[in-house]
């Protein structure tokens, strides 16, 4: 059975200055229901996110700003650091861990800059929200073998699937210089290559 993380749950003290951080930050609201002057629900989804976060009145009894480890994936963390910035944010500069596998705890282990060779999964910056949650932002450029179910290929912009129709109309390209020929078929291999870069599989040859 198939158990897919749905929300995940920020303790805020003011939810209306949490409300207003996230919005500035380009996230959806998806739902904003109080059903009394004690009890309200705000759920918000980050761009492109499959999975949203919630925060409220009487919603958890962690303490406000006690979340850590909250992680956002992108795929040019540059880039995703400016569109912090420009949204309210105050990100740390991209940095990566000595150990290079993961991150440690708090600030210990960072090494400033990204990852060597910008390797897939190394290069991290952290943000906070206005309570102090702790969020931090992972650049993933090439997904692990099995790490992506190909049949739940989905892209979360316009943009995102015109990047992935570009690379592979480059690898169909080299694909015809090595077999010296027109590939008719050529829509069944852009298919199979967009689904195994995601998915994290050998692409066709």
């Amino acid at each position: 059975m198939d158990m897919k993380l749905e929300v995940v749950v920020v303790p805020v003290s003011d939810v209306d200055r949490a409300k207003d951080f996230y919005t500035g930050l380009g996230w959806r609201l998806d739902a904003d229901v109080p059903t009394g002057a004690d009890f309200r629900v705000v759920q918000m989804t980050p761009p492109g996110s499959p999975a949203s976060v919630i925060f409220g009145t009487s919603l958890t009894e962690q303490e406000p700003g006690s979340a850590r480890g909250l992680h956002l994936i992108v795929d040019d963390i540059e880039a995703a650091r400016e569109e912090l910035r420009k949204g309210g944010a105050d990100p740390s500069e991209v940095f990566h861990d000595a150990s290079g596998v993961f991150h440690h705890a708090g600030t210990d282990a960072r090494v400033p800059g990204p990852a060597p060779e910008r390797g897939s999964y190394g290069s991290f910056l952290s943000f906070s929200d206005p309570d102090g949650n702790g969020w931090l932002l992972q650049e993933i450029t090439t997904r692990l073998p099995g790490r992506l179910d190909p049949a739940t290929t989905a892209f979360s912009s316009a943009d995102d699937l015109a990047s992935s129709l570009r690379r592979a109309a480059a690898a169909h390209g080299e694909h015809e210089d090595r077999t010296g020929k027109e590939d008719a078929d050529w829509p069944d291999w852009y298919a199979r290559y967009m689904v195994s870069e995601q998915a994290g599989t050998e692409p066709p040859s």
